[in-house]
């Protein structure tokens, strides 16, 4: 699958990339200069622990460069976090997970 090419689409508050004609999305809330990810939807035709994880970091990295501070709602993306110390700087003082 190589890079995803993430979009935000601001208007729906939410993260996408589509793979094999499949829409895969993270939806979001943001407040101040904190994101919530909120729920993350990938088709069963595409979804896969590999491709999960790689969506994850794509977003992760998207927000990361716009330098806020992430809070996992989603138990998806608060497991991967758990799992992937190098994200913990990127959690809002006082959020552990």
């Amino acid at each position: 699958m190589g890079n995803l090419m993430i979009t935000d689409n601001g208007f729906l508050r939410q993260f996408e990339t589509t793979v094999d004609n499949h829409l895969c999305k993270i939806e979001y809330s943001a407040q101040e200069r904190k994101i919530f990810l909120t729920k993350l939807i990938i088709p069963q035709e595409v979804n896969s622990k590999s491709f999960r994880d790689q969506f994850i970091v794509a977003v992760l990295d998207e927000i990361q460069e716009k330098n806020l501070r992430v809070v996992p709602t989603c138990p998806e993306v608060a497991v991967f976090l758990r799992k992937n110390r190098r994200y913990k700087e990127m959690l809002p003082v006082g959020i552990r997970i």
